[in-house]
């Protein structure tokens, strides 16, 4: 089946949400503790993605596989204090059924396209921060501790 990808929605906050789970589970899980992953909750996702959809503030796309959300992606103006670049890419996932698909890529281009661009990665996350290098963004040596789902992990900031 095609995948299509194209601005959400509020009607694709349930897809979203499902996605946001599933990929953090997949991805993180050498990151972060099982119990924490497996409390995560697509209802509170769910509620979330709702809200931001309905308020515009994030550019957010989605790509589709039939009426299935199988990715999104969303950007905005950067919101860190020293915003190396006036926009940042605030998230990107796909199912990991999806990986190698063309739908990450696709959600990208979408999303900021070429433009000048920054983001967070986890410093351990090696298939993104080679799907980044692709893209053109290199690290600029900027690092932080965040949070995710409770446990800190170390993050790099990419920009392009």
């Amino acid at each position: 089946m095609t995948i299509v990808v194209r601005r959400a929605i509020p009607s694709d906050a349930h897809g979203i949400a499902v996605v946001h789970v599933r990929a953090w589970q997949e991805t993180y899980q050498h990151l972060v503790p099982a119990d924490a992953l497996a409390r995560l909750s697509v209802e509170q996702r769910e509620r979330r993605w709702g809200e931001l959809l309905r308020s515009g503030g994030l550019a957010t796309w989605v790509a589709v596989e039939g009426t299935v959300v199988v990715g999104f992606a969303n950007s905005s103006e950067g919101r860190d204090h020293d915003s190396p670049r006036p926009l940042e890419l605030q998230a990107i996932y796909v199912l990991a059924s999806h990986h190698g698909t063309g739908a990450g890529q696709d959600l990208l281009d979408a999303v900021i396209g070429s433009a000048p661009a920054y983001l967070w990665v986890a410093d351990d996350n090696p298939r993104a921060r080679a799907f980044y290098a692709r893209n053109g963004f290199v690290t600029d040596g900027t690092t932080k501790l965040g949070p995710l789902v409770g446990t800190d992990v170390l993050e790099t900031r990419l920009v392009r």
